[in-house]
C-alpha cells in the first residue's frame, strides 16, 4: 500500500451534517462539512487521548468536529481550536492538531490526498473527460466491496487472458482451438500506463442488449490502463463510433486483504434512463464472475519476488503494473506494512499530511515507510 496518491474516502451523497468514518490504507480517517458545504477529510485519531474523531458531532457555529470522548474541538485544518476542560478562553497547546488532508470531490465522490507532497508534486486525480460531455450517461456512482487485495483487483481489471475463461460475454470459455491473446499495445506515462487490446468476442445476447447487441462473433477492441497504484480504466469499443462503455475503479485499500470499489460507469449508447438498472446488473454480473475466482487467489497479495509465479507474454501489463509500483517504492511511498502491524496496537500512527513539511510537534507517528533507494 502506498501514501502520496488520491483516495476516495465515500460518496458525496453519504457526506452530509454527519461525519463519516473510513478505513484507508489501514488506517481510520474522518471526513466531514462545514457550515459553508465544504468537504474535510481528517485523521481520526484525537490526539488527546485516542478517541475517534468521527463518533463526534458537527459543529456548524464554528465549523468544527468535535471529539466524543472529551469533547475537544479540531477545524478543517486539523487545529484544535477548544478544549473544554481547560475552561473558555483558554490557551490551545501548539502540539493540539491532527492531520488534514487536500480533499477535491469529483464523479459523486469525496478524493483525498493521503500524503505530505506539495500541491505541485501530486499525482492528479484521474480526470475522466466525458463526464458530464454530451452524448454520454453515467450511471450513479457505486461501491463495491470485495474480500481481497486491491492490487489483485488492478491487475485483474488489466489481464487480458481471463476474459476467455471468467466472462461468457467476452469469450468462448476455452473452447476456440485456435485461441490465443493478441499482443497488448502498451504506452507509459508519468503515473502509470495505457493499454489497448483487440478481443475476438462472441455475440451478445439481444433479449438483453436489443438491437444494439453483436449478432456474430468479432473483433472487439478494448482501451484501459491504470493511473497510480488504485485507478483502473477499462473502455470497451463494440464499434467505431457508438456502443461504447468507459468504466472507472477508483480503489479504496481498507487494508491488505479487504477492498472498496468506487465504480463509474459511462456509455455513449442505450442511452434512456430507464436502462440504468439493467446495465448496472449486466456490470455487477461481470463483477460477481470476476469476484468468484479472485476471492480465493493465492497469495492474497502480490508475491515479493518475480519467481514466485510463471509470467507469460499475455501478463505483460501486469509486469508493467508493478515495476511502476516499484518505482513508488522507490520513492519512499510504500507503506512498511510488516512494522506497521507489529506497532499499531501500542503506538498510534497517522499518514503524514502536507503541514507536516512546515510545522513540527505532531502527536501521532507517521506510518512506517520502506526506505526508497
Amino acid at each position: 500500500m502506498y501514501i502520496n496518491f488520491w483516495y476516495p474516502v465515500c460518496l458525496t451523497k453519504e457526506l452530509e451534517d454527519k461525519p463519516v468514518k473510513a478505513t484507508i490504507l489501514g488506517l481510520d480517517f474522518v471526513a466531514f462539512r462545514d457550515s459553508k458545504g465544504k468537504a474535510h477529510c481528517l485523521s481520526d485519531v484525537c490526539c488527546h487521548r485516542g478517541g475517534s474523531l468521527a463518533g463526534g458531532l458537527c459543529h456548524s457555529e464554528d465549523d468544527t468536529i468535535a471529539c466524543p470522548y472529551h469533547g475537544w474541538r479540531f477545524n478543517g485544518s486539523g487545529k484544535c481550536t477548544q478544549i473544554p476542560s481547560l475552561g473558555p478562553g483558554s490557551k490551545i497547546p501548539a502540539r493540539a492538531k491532527v492531520d488534514s488532508y487536500p480533499v477535491k470531490e469529483k464523479y459523486g465522490i469525496v478524493f483525498a490526498f493521503l500524503g505530505d507532497l506539495s500541491e505541485e508534486d501530486r499525482s492528479p486525480l484521474y480526470e475522466i473527460e466525458e463526464f458530464q460531455a454530451e452524448g454520454w450517461r453515467a450511471n450513479k456512482t457505486v461501491i463495491i466491496d470485495i474480500n481481497y487485495n486491491y492490487e489483485r483487483s488492478i491487475e485483474n481489471g488489466l489481464d487480458p487472458a481471463h476474459n476467455e475463461f471468467i466472462h461468457p460475454t467476452h469469450g468462448f470459455e476455452g473452447t476456440k482451438n485456435d485461441y490465443k491473446v493478441n499482443p497488448t499495445q502498451i504506452t507509459d506515462h508519468q503515473w502509470g500506463a495505457d493499454f489497448a487490446q483487440v478481443f475476438d468476442a462472441p455475440p451478445l445476447d439481444k433479449e438483453v442488449y436489443g438491437d444494439t447487441a453483436r449478432e456474430e462473433s468479432g473483433e472487439l477492441t478494448v482501451f484501459g490502463g491504470y493511473h497510480g497504484p488504485n485507478t483502473l480504466i477499462t473502455q470497451i469499443h463494440t464499434k467505431k463510433d457508438i456502443n461504447w462503455f468507459h468504466q472507472y475503479f477508483f480503489e479504496q485499500p481498507v487494508n491488505q486483504f479487504k477492498t472498496r470499489i468506487f465504480f463509474v460507469n459511462m456509455r455513449n449508447w442505450i442511452m434512456d434512463e430507464k436502462m440504468d438498472d439493467m446495465v448496472m446488473e449486466r456490470n455487477m454480473v461481470i463483477a460477481n464472475e470476476d469476484i468468484a475466482v479472485m476471492t480465493d487467489l493465492r497469495p492474497v497479495v502480490t508475491p515479493p519476488v518475480k519467481t514466485k509465479e510463471i509470467m507469460v507474454p499475455a501478463d505483460l501489463i501486469i509486469g508493467n503494473y508493478r515495476k511502476t509500483l516499484e518505482g513508488f517504492k522507490d520513492k519512499g511511498y510504500k507503506i512498511d506494512v510488516k512494522k506497521f502491524n507489529e506497532e499499531q496496537h501500542e503506538t498510534a500512527f497517522a499518514i503524514p499530511s502536507p503541514d507536516r513539511k512546515t510545522e513540527k510537534n505532531w502527536v501521532l507517528d507517521p506510518i512506517p515507510l520502506l526506505n526508497g533507494k
